[in-house]
């Protein structure tokens, strides 16, 4: 597989001087500049904006005026952009949005700012970058923080009902969150462990006692027997099998010495393994 390197400034540069005057166009240097540093080495990104620049230029002066020669700047090449002097190939969708997740898990909120503000201005989809956040908030915060996924999913929602530009305060307030909040992956890692559990051996049968033993014949059955309710204990909680009898002593979840999982404020989901 051949990876396309980006055409350097100067290269571009020249490549969009002989663009114009194939177009029968000139830019000024401040313009020309614009456009070198939002199409990042892309040449058919560059000729497309120039072309579209001169396309809507000519379109507004008239018909007398469709073969004059035209001078671009700096905003005739915006509009060309639909308003954004920024570009995003697929290549870079992918390495930016790997780079604001490793930035937020790293614990750096100025890198996962620049990352964000980056994609958004490139015209990247809002929700796509929530949707990421959302995930991030599980799988690398975890239970260390249990409000990191409140924060990203009410971000999420803004998107929705309040949409760009506006919305991009409450990403911005997210990945702030976020990249602060302590670091944990122990719940995609005990999510793995049992998913690999289910996975590689015969299903096994639930337990008698913990059968539902609210049908009429459940009780012939002996579903329900010698069940403890843990609310009748003064202790809110009771050491019984609660797995299949194969998978007791299986340990799927370990807190991270980070956050409230250090605190013992995640402990829970240990008791009765």
């Amino acid at each position: 597989m051949w990876r396309l390197r980006p055409l350097s400034a100067d290269n571009l540069r020249t490549l969009i001087r002989r663009g114009l005057v194939a177009e029968d166009a000139s830019a000024d240097d401040e313009a020309v500049d614009a456009v070198v540093a939002a199409c990042e080495g892309d040449a058919r990104a560059a000729l497309t904006t120039v072309e579209v620049a001169v396309a809507l230029v000519r379109s507004g002066a008239g018909p007398d005026a469709s073969s004059a020669p035209v001078v671009l700047t700096m905003g005739d090449m915006s509009r060309a952009r639909d308003g954004r002097l920024f570009h995003q190939g697929a290549d870079e969708h992918y390495d930016q949005i790997s780079a604001l997740i490793k930035s937020v898990r790293g614990s750096d909120p100025d890198a996962g700012l620049y990352w964000m503000a980056r994609m958004i201005e490139g015209g990247e989809d809002p929700r796509f970058l929530a949707r990421r956040l959302v995930i991030l908030a599980s799988e690398d915060i975890g239970l260390a923080d249990p409000q990191a996924l409140l924060v990203a999913e009410a971000a999420a929602r803004a998107v929705e009902y309040v949409g760009l530009p506006e919305a991009a305060l409450n990403l911005a307030e997210a990945v702030i969150y976020l990249a602060r909040a302590p670091k944990s992956n122990a719940v995609i890692v005990a999510l793995g462990r049992a998913q690999e559990d289910v996975r590689s051996g015969a299903p096994q049968e639930v337990p008698n006692h913990l059968r539902d033993s609210h049908y009429k014949a459940a009780g012939s059955l002996g579903h329900g027997e010698g069940y403890i309710y843990p609310h009748d204990d003064p202790s809110g909680t009771v050491a019984q099998q609660y797995r299949p009898e194969a998978l007791e002593g299986h340990v799927y979840y370990e807190p991270s010495p980070h956050g409230a999982e250090a605190s013992g404020g995640a402990e829970s989901g240990k008791r009765g393994a």
